[in-house]
Parts: structure tokens; sequence; C-alpha cells
């Protein structure tokens, strides 16, 4: 097939992204297909490509910071003028299918599926309504709450308020929480605040990066995270961690963090954790072609809360979707085999 691979971006996950798009650009032609790397937000939008089976990929190292967001703006407007017309538009209309290596901001939240739906362009991955619906974790996990399934209570916190809101103060009161964007990803901006000091650093990211953030209680518990790519739900992983929170540095360098798949843990919870992650999988809009990851972080009495559901987890080598996949049987360039599948229906 003729395969164009979408990934950089203009979000603070673009280097996430840059990485995610190479190895799925070799796994891609290790089957067998085409494949044409692009970065609609660069300058020079065509990274690679067209390619061959046998051409080589350059690999991509994540840094262990996020990038300065100095140059979004124009970011942004090259992006939506690639995926609006000119060459790169025309080389979306003519591939079979549009491989969605995007992490975040524009490529997660909806924005790049509509452009594409609306040129009628295949591409893989859910569409535009169920990104926008996973993508705000505040009224994501409104949606999984009213579905049933468990979640924590939240306070949102937004920029133009100047002073810490009453309910975050109170949150705190009752013991640690967390602080996070409400609409980011790979936990940029992430903080566990305990006391007022912590507090006031997160009041001044939240006024310097000018989002909306949301406030959960700490849960001290396990964590965990379920893949379902179509119907199925692939084997638990679990995270443990050295640091008190799976932050943008453990994420993306080998090493800091462990994991571990399938988790250590029986059958019966393993199986209520893959059911949740079904059950938000569902609720949030994801059907039968699509993939996502639920996160979970169980409380002290060891019950598992909902977090976030993800609509394009990172496809990185040290990212917990390939991880999940090889617990499952699954080579890499079979993963992308099959999200390359659900699209074929």
């Amino acid at each position: 097939m003729r395969i164009v691979i979408l990934c950089g971006g203009e979000s603070p996950e673009r280097d996430v992204s840059s990485a995610s798009g190479r190895a799925v650009a070799a796994a891609l032609l290790e089957r067998g297909h085409e494949v044409v790397l692009v970065d609609p937000a660069a300058s020079e939008p065509v990274l690679a490509g067209p390619l061959r089976p046998g051409d080589a990929v350059a690999a991509f190292a994540v840094p262990e910071e996020p990038p300065v967001l100095a140059d979004q703006g124009a970011w942004r407007r090259r992006m939506h003028a690639a995926l609006t017309g000119g060459p790169v538009l025309e080389l979306l209309r003519g591939a079979d299918v549009v491989f969605l290596a995007l992490h975040g901001g524009w490529g997660e939240d909806g924005h790049v599926q509509a452009l594409l739906e609306m040129a009628g362009v295949r591409f893989t991955g859910a569409g535009s309504a169920a990104c926008a619906a996973a993508w705000h974790k505040g009224r994501a996990q409104a949606v999984l709450g009213a579905a049933g399934l468990p979640v924590v209570r939240r306070v949102l916190w937004g920029p133009a308020e100047r002073e810490v809101p009453k309910a975050v103060r109170e949150l705190v009161e009752q013991g640690p929480v967390v602080v996070k964007p409400a609409a980011d990803g790979s936990s940029v901006s992430v903080h566990r605040v305990g006391t007022e000091e912590e507090l006031e650093r997160a009041a001044a990211d939240v006024a310097e990066r000018g989002l909306e953030f949301l406030v959960e209680p700490f849960l001290p518990g396990r964590e965990f995270t379920v893949a379902v790519v179509g119907g199925r739900a692939l084997p638990v992983v679990e995270i443990e961690l050295t640091t008190p929170l799976f932050d943008y540095a453990a994420k993306y360098q080998p090493g800091a963090v462990r994991e571990l798949c399938p988790a250590p843990v029986d059958e019966a919870f393993a199986a209520r954790l893959q059911e949740l992650a079904l059950a938000a999988h569902g609720a949030l809009g994801f059907g039968a072609r699509s993939y996502s990851r639920t996160d979970f972080r169980c409380d002290a009495d060891g019950e598992p809360m909902c977090i976030e559901v993800n609509a394009l987890p990172g496809l990185t080598a040290t990212s917990l979707l390939p991880l999940a996949a090889a617990g499952a049987g699954w080579s890499y360039p079979e993963l992308t085999q099959r999200i390359l599948d659900l699209v074929e229906g």
C-alpha cells in the first residue's frame, strides 16, 4: 500500500511524535509498504520518501525535556496550510491510507481527524468526535463516570483565575493532589502538590501556560495501563515508578521506570482492568476500527480508578502500546499492520 505517515506536529509531544513516526515507517517498510514520512508543521514537510522496502529510516531519540513552544504559532500556521491545500494535501489524497503518528494537540484532539474527514482521506485511529471526547480529561472523566466507570473527584482550574480556587485548596488540605493540564499529553507540566510552596509553583505553571488545568487527589496505589486494539483488550501493563509521578522524562528515557507486561496481578484483577478499558473505549465513542489506551491508578484500598483514555498512544520504542502488543505475542511491525488493517475493516 501507499502510506503517508503524519508525525511531528505542533504540540508539546512533537518530539515523541517524531520518534513514533520513524519507528512506524521502518515497521511498515518491513511489511512491504511504500511510505512517505511527513511533518505538516515543518518548513519542509516531507521528511523522507517515497521510501520502499529495503530503504533505511533514521531513528529519532526523544530528548529529556519537551520542546520549547516559542514556535508553536508558526507550527500551527504551517500545519493548517499543509492539511488544507497544496502538495501535502495532494500526497494525503493520493495515499491508500494515512497513518497518524501524531500525539497531543491538533493531532489528538480531533482537529487533524476533522480536516482529513472533510477531505475524504482515510486514516488510522478514531474519528474526530471520539478524539475530541477523550482529549479533555475533565470532560472525559465526566463521561466515564456517567457510564459507571470508577473515576476520582476533580476540579478544573482555569488560567483566568488569578487566585488559587477555593475548591483546589480544599482538595490539597485533604491530602496530596495531582495538577495537570486538562487537555495535554505525555505528562507535560504535571505536578504533585502537597504543600503551599508546591501549590504556588503549580499556580505559576497554570498562569504561564495559559491552559485549563485539572486537579485531582493523588492516588498512592499501583499504576496500570490497558490498550484496546479493535475490540480486543491487550495484556495489562504495570508501571513501577521510582518517582511519585509518571512524568515526561520517565516516559521516554529508557530505564527510568520498570514496565511489566503481563502485570504481576491475579487473573481476576487483570480481567477487571481489561473490562474497564473496553468499557472506557466504548463510552467515549471509540469503535471497532480504532484503538486506544486507558490509564489506571489505584487508591489506598487498591481500587483502580480510570485516569484518562489516550486516542493516539505513543508508538516509540519505549512506549506502552508496543509493550502490551509484545505481551500479546505481536511484533512491532505486526502491531502497525493490525492498526492499518482496522481501517480496512
